[in-house]
């Protein structure tokens, strides 16, 4: 079973005379993950595309998406799947690819019908794709690992990139995922927005009562997010995407945009915050 969700952009002037059910309609991206369904959300954020793929144990297959207008969802796309769950295996173009939990595996455009197989909770990101770039899987063993922040400040992370220059080629999609140190509560301190680029985060990783305090809005007109485990959020370019959480938690980010450059930020200091 497939169900797509339309989300349409907002202006930040829109943004700010939200209340709290309207921020969450726009911004936070709810129930992605249900048994023997396959749940996308399609933004008009650069055409950005995040959901979700639970085969329970059976096999789920992705192929036509209308809102695309094409005949295959991949022809004109590539995708990144990560897998949050047991392990699984994804089949695309002949092959199959066999995934454990926080593998990684990068579709180019072009590569056909996806099939979800097994015991994996499949989290789905895709964007435009103008350039066809090989398939690849990639382990935690082959990711390039950025370590950031410090204990004083409670923002001591791992920052793992995965579909990323440094470690593979792709078109305009971006992806990895960052873990905070034990003690630590603050993601992506100090805060950012990046205007060539959106955004998007998954928290995962997460016990059942956890939530994280997910700071989206412009950086003089903040706005906020409770988020649980396997809740996204959307982020605009014009919005920050800071946040602290309750306990252990880790987030899948991934970008799409004008440019691949991980490091093409405009940071804001935290006393010039609202």
């Amino acid at each position: 079973m497939l169900s797509v969700e339309t989300r349409h952009a907002v202006h930040p002037a829109q943004a700010k005379e939200m209340g709290t059910a309207e921020l969450r309609a726009h911004f936070l991206a709810r129930d992605m993950f249900r048994d023997g369904e396959i749940r996308l959300i399609h933004t008009h954020y650069d055409r950005f595309v995040m959901g979700g793929a639970v085969p329970a144990g059976g096999s789920l297959t992705l192929e036509t998406v209308a809102e695309t207008g094409t005949e295959r969802f991949l022809d004109r796309r590539e995708m990144g799947i990560v897998n949050i769950g047991d392990t699984g295996t994804v089949r695309c173009d002949g092959k199959g690819y066999e995934m454990a939990r926080g593998d990684v595996l990068y579709l180019g455009k072009g590569s056909g019908a996806v099939s979800f197989e097994g015991e994996g909770r499949f989290y789905i990101t895709s964007a435009p794709d103008h350039a066809a770039f090989p398939s690849r899987l990639i382990t935690p063993a082959d990711c390039k690992e950025v370590r950031l922040g410090e204990p004083a400040s409670s923002n001591q992370r791992v920052i793992k990139q995965f579909i990323h220059p440094q470690v593979m080629e792709s078109c305009q999609l971006i992806l990895g995922y960052t873990s905070l140190a034990e003690g630590s509560v603050w993601n992506t301190m100090p805060s950012y927005v990046h205007d060539r680029r959106m955004e998007a985060y998954l928290y995962w990783d997460m016990e059942e009562e956890a939530r994280v305090l997910h700071l989206m809005g412009e950086p003089q007109e903040t706005r906020h997010l409770f988020v649980a485990n396997e809740e996204g959020a959307l982020s605009p370019p014009w919005s920050i995407h800071s946040g602290a959480g309750i306990g252990r938690y880790s987030f899948i980010w991934a970008m799409a945009g004008d440019n691949i450059d991980f490091t093409d930020m405009d940071f804001v200091k935290p006393g010039e915050m609202r």
